[in-house]
């Protein structure tokens, strides 16, 4: 049998919902969209360096 009054004192209630979300938003998790973010700034950067670098080439070569 269940002993309730056992139960009882062993529950623990969880979070309210606006608990838990402060609780998560306050960690700071990295996703796929923050690596994706990232991944993208970091191409951006290598194709404007390439491209700067293939207009003085150009400009060169004139």
């Amino acid at each position: 049998m269940i002993d309730f009054d056992e139960e009882l004192k062993n529950f623990k209630p969880s979070m309210e919902t606006s608990e838990a979300e402060d609780a998560i938003r306050d960690k700071d998790l990295t996703d796929m969209i923050d690596i994706l973010k990232e991944i993208t700034a970091s191409q951006s950067t290598v194709i404007r360096q390439s491209a700067a670098v293939a207009a003085a080439a150009k400009q060169n070569r004139k």
